[in-house]
């Protein structure tokens, strides 16, 4: 996933741009329809002839940008925006060239018809990059808060309260395991806090949940259980940081915590053909006071997901009688060679 950038072009790979796209196109048609008809009845005639030629230029025009995707990100901004408007254009002339031929097209005749109707191509190509320009400049911001959010989310107060106290209750007892932990609570918050980019690698991620596993252990001992599940991914697929973290923290202060007999807490991590997928299951009070923090790391994390992956990414929440379990589905991310991400 690319960083959003507002001096790019919309990542017109990505399966939300795509669908953006159809329905500002479509929702277009449909005001030319209205406006053009001359009564309610004319508008769907007037609506099947707009979109008998909208629909291909549409697709051609989209499958053509998925192809091109990666040399318009080498462009700069206006040379790319000439490019696509150029480029729909180009293929709205050709499509209603090739119906009119055919007689599939009642919508006129003639060349100087044919250039009204490449210029609307290009004045329909013009205004969703001008939506997808507006829109991408709260993302930008939108996405260091989140990252901000995230980060001030992973040194909550009682999260190191409690941290702290599981290691002062072990500092008579047993001074060597006291120092060991103080070592890894430093890693952690290094860990945490040492990579400032859009994702990490997956061995980097359950590097740092276990570390804080192996905290929390120190304070709950035998009750919390945990069982990890990550044969299946591999170790270089990216993902967003601190996304492990929270969950497993909500696992702990609002499944196993409350209950005397503590429980387990089981992560799987796998790759699904181009999908990766993290699932999370923890026990849970039938009636608990923690709900309120579990919306809150779900409002984060959503927010994270949304703002990198649109609508590739998805999170789900299944609450039972006596269980929480939650499923995160991403699209697969490779490191790169020269990436920084490596642990």
């Amino acid at each position: 996933m690319q960083s959003i950038n507002q001096n790019t072009l919309p990542d017109f790979r990505n399966l939300g741009v795509m669908l953006r796209s159809l329905l500002l196109a479509n929702s277009m048609g449909l005001l030319v329809a209205i406006a053009q008809a001359s009564s309610w009845q004319d508008i769907v005639g007037r609506l099947v002839n707009i979109s008998a030629l909208l629909q291909p230029v549409l697709l051609l025009n989209l499958s053509l940008l998925f192809m091109l995707n990666p040399w318009l990100a080498r462009l700069t901004y206006k040379q790319g925006a000439i490019v696509v408007l150029l480029l729909a254009m180009a293929v709205t002339l050709m499509i209603y060239q090739l119906g009119d031929t055919l007689s599939i097209y009642t919508i006129g005749h003639g060349n100087f018809h044919s250039g009204r109707i490449a210029l609307l191509g290009s004045v329909i190509a013009g205004l969703l990059l001008i939506y997808f320009r507006f829109r991408a400049y709260p993302l930008s911001p939108a996405l260091d808060a989140a990252r901000l959010q995230a980060l001030q989310a992973r040194i909550r107060p009682h999260f190191l309260f409690n941290s702290i106290n599981a290691v002062l209750g072990i500092v008579r007892a047993d001074p060597k395991r006291a120092e060991t932990a103080l070592e890894d609570m430093a890693d952690l918050f290094r860990m945490a806090m040492a990579h400032d980019g859009d994702l990490v690698t997956v061995r980097r991620e359950v590097a740092l949940a276990r570390q804080y596993l192996a905290l929390e252990q120190l304070r709950l001992g035998e009750r919390l259980k945990v069982n990890w599940c990550t044969e299946n991914m591999p170790d270089d697929a990216l993902l967003p940081p601190l996304i492990l973290q929270p969950l497993l923290e909500n696992a702990v202060y609002h499944g196993i915590e409350p209950l005397a007999e503590g429980g387990l807490v089981d992560i799987k991590l796998y790759r699904n053909g181009n999908e990766m997928h993290l699932e999370m299951y923890n026990p849970r009070q039938e009636q608990g006071s923690h709900h309120i923090g579990n919306k809150i790391a779900l409002s984060n994390i959503r927010e994270r997901l949304a703002l990198q992956f649109n609508v590739e990414a998805s999170y789900t929440v299944e609450i039972g009688k006596n269980f929480y379990r939650v499923h995160i589905k991403l699209p697969y991310v490779k490191e790169s060679p020269q990436s920084p991400s490596s642990l």
